[in-house]
């Protein structure tokens, strides 16, 4: 962690002003939906056997700092994120190479990329993409120089059921209200409603799906139209899907429904015009011809348990529904397109982004990133990793989504020496990124703990593109910043991820530094 760049805060808490801080957030985040289903190491199966259970989603007592040109510098890279991920998805000559270095060693990126090539020998009958992406960064000190500015340094991009956009606005909101009702002490830094920016990610996500909606078209098949959520089941993280499926049916009309991926084939169907027909279990007599399918599953390998769940995502993908995202889209997320991209003087960034002052700014995003295969970056990064001293520096990552697969610093010398060598390029050696050190409250499963934390910054951007009749030609129909999230973190947890029980949602009070 670098060294410190903000005041000290948050101030402390006398048990009076503390009790009411936590019973005011508590009451507050059940009443909103800032709340998760329990986990089972909180709430035990037996003392919830229907699953109805809610719980205070885990979430920071206070606003964290940020600094104000970080948040700004990370915003304004966010359309051209979009630009570029769309034109990777578009460019499927480029994507199969870089796949093609994977499906030997990893399944689950081979068994992908067999899906795309079965509905590719059928033929693709929908060229409309949605892409809701969600960019994520930290913000970077470089502890060598003394006088260096913060910056973002990205930590990953994701194509695929980019989560949180409902919590974090709800946790923006939160923070929004205690400030309002005087629960922050006055000494410290201020929380001022100008520092704290509006949280818009439930707004726009459920925006740019309306926009794919209304660019499907009218029914062919003489039922009424609808948007599909495609879920897990169980899903703990409910109630941040929820919010932004509401706001699609209450300020779009859009019609929605939950789908879990393991109901695909029994409730699914694709007629002859390879329109996709849901049909309700609950209203049976009444289908549906679906526009858009958003995944907020399908992204783990432990999802795909048989040849039936491949089969599942074969049926939506051959199907004339937009997908959020395309199985290519889906490919475009994996870390190894975001190292070949990153490594550095990668020649591969200009194919995608020709605007020399574009690719600049997405430039000083990237923190040095590189394989772990036979060629001469992949050779210097085996040494970098296996040598005890210097794998200090890094992180080793999967070609994984879901958080908790990553291995960290001190530990990647002993994880590597456990795996065959032939199976070492299935990950990507990234540098870690060193942000400034802050303390915080985290309010989790009923317990509060204080103590430094780390925050990263997540900023979603919603993309809607035709492909072309050529391989890497698109038409670009809609691309706006979509909102932001902010995680935050114990210091001494590696793993970010809220749902998989690292770290808690946040909102950003901007400082200037």
């Amino acid at each position: 962690m670098a060294s410190n760049l903000y005041p000290a805060y948050p101030p402390d808490l006398n048990d009076e002003r503390k009790d009411y801080l936590l019973t005011n957030l508590k009451d507050w985040s059940i009443a909103h939906g800032l709340a998760v289903r329990p986990a089972s190491s909180y709430v035990s199966p037996e003392q919830d056997p229907s699953g109805a259970l809610a719980t205070t989603a885990p979430v920071t007592l206070f606003p964290s700092l940020f600094p104000k040109a970080c948040f700004e510098q990370a915003q304004s890279v966010a359309k051209t994120y979009n630009e570029l991920y769309s034109a990777i998805a578009s460019d499927e000559g480029w994507l199969k190479e870089i796949v093609e270095e994977l499906i030997e060693i990893d399944d689950f990126i081979a068994d992908l990329w067999k899906v795309h090539l079965a509905v590719k020998a059928e033929g693709y009958v929908q060229p409309l993409n949605l892409g809701l992406f969600r960019s994520d960064y930290m913000v970077h000190v470089d502890p060598s120089d003394s006088k260096s500015s913060p910056t973002v340094k990205q930590v990953e991009f994701n194509t695929i059921a980019s989560s949180f956009g409902g919590l974090s606005s709800q946790v923006s909101a939160l923070h929004r209200h205690l400030r309002s009702i005087d629960a922050y002490p006055d000494d410290g830094p201020t929380v001022e409603e100008s520092a704290l920016p509006s949280a818009t990610s439930v707004l726009n996500l459920a925006l740019g799906m309306a926009k794919a909606h209304k660019a499907y078209g009218t029914s062919t098949s003489g039922s009424p139209l609808c948007v599909i959520f495609l879920v897990q089941s169980p899903e703990r993280n409910v109630f941040d899907q929820r919010h932004v499926e509401y706001e699609l049916n209450e300020s779009h009309g859009v019609k929605t429904f939950r789908l879990p991926f393991g109901r695909v084939l029994a409730d699914t169907k694709v007629n002859d015009q390879r329109k996709l027909i849901y049909t309700p279990p609950h209203a049976p007599n009444k289908p549906f011809e679906v526009t858009v399918v958003y995944f907020r599953a399908g992204y783990s390998p432990s999802e795909y348990e048989s040849q039936k769940d491949w089969d599942a995502r074969i049926q939506i993908e051959r199907s004339a529904a937009i997908k959020c995202p395309s199985i290519l889209t889906q490919l475009a997320g994996t870390k190894k397109v975001q190292q070949v991209l990153a490594t550095p003087h990668s020649p591969h960034l200009k194919r995608f982004l020709p605007d020399e002052a574009q690719a600049a700014e997405v430039l000083k995003t990237f923190a040095p990133i590189y394989p772990l295969d036979k060629s001469e970056a992949g050779q210097e990064a085996r040494k970098l990793a296996t040598d005890p001293e210097t794998a200090t520096r890094y992180v080793l990552k999967p070609q994984r989504e879901g958080g908790g697969n990553n291995v960290y610093r001190k530990a990647i010398p002993d994880f590597l020496k456990g795996l065959p060598e032939t199976h070492w390029p299935a990950h990507i050696l990234m540098e870690m990124i060193e942000p400034p050190a802050q303390s915080n409250v985290i309010f989790r499963n009923g317990e509060t703990q204080k103590g430094e934390v780390i925050c990263e910054l997540g900023i979603y951007g919603a993309c809607l593109w035709k492909d072309g009749e050529k391989d890497g030609e698109r038409e670009v129909r809609e691309n706006f910043e979509a909102g932001y999230l902010l995680r935050t973190k114990g210091s001494g947890s590696e793993e970010g991820g809220v749902a998989a029980g690292f770290g808690s949602v946040d909102s950003p009070l901007l400082v200037d530094v």
